[in-house]
């Protein structure tokens, strides 16, 4: 049966497939190169289109703080975040939006499209090393004290 088909029947069928691939690699090969291209001239831009998505979304679900521009973390580790009540309800994936400012965080389920938790921020402003004190005596090199 299949020896029946001749090459010149084979041809007409691989000559259009072969065109048809030939073209999608070039039209993907064009949009992977003008993307590039962008992110070369403005790397952040992904970025800051990543976070402006995710504020359109969020603010959909909650009265969001204006004025600022979040910071925003994914939840990745779990088992490094069970002892904290905000993050009791959290999968790996959610977003958390951190209003410094307005001294708000929000937990944002991306699978689920729901706000979970929204917690006041208490920023540590203090520093954490303290310098030693400083008195007026000084030491000599024979350990007596030089006033």
């Amino acid at each position: 049966m299949y020896k029946n088909i001749s090459k010149q029947n084979l041809t007409k069928v691989l000559i259009p497939i072969i065109m048809t691939v030939a073209v999608i690699a070039i039209v993907l090969a064009g949009y992977f190169y003008s993307q590039v291209r962008v992110l070369k001239k403005d790397p952040q831009a992904v970025a800051q289109k990543e976070v402006a998505d995710l504020v359109a979304k969020v603010s959909r679900l909650l009265v969001l703080p204006t004025g600022e521009t979040p910071t925003i973390a994914t939840v990745s580790d779990l088992e490094a975040l069970k002892d904290q009540v905000f993050f009791a309800s959290a999968q790996e994936g959610d977003k958390v939006l951190i209003y410094a400012q307005a001294k708000k965080a929000i937990l944002y389920s991306v699978t689920l499209n729901k706000i979970i938790e929204v917690a006041p921020l208490s920023i540590d402003t203090q520093n954490a090393i303290t310098p030693p004190e400083t008195t007026n005596e000084e030491q000599t090199t024979d350990g007596k004290e030089n006033l």
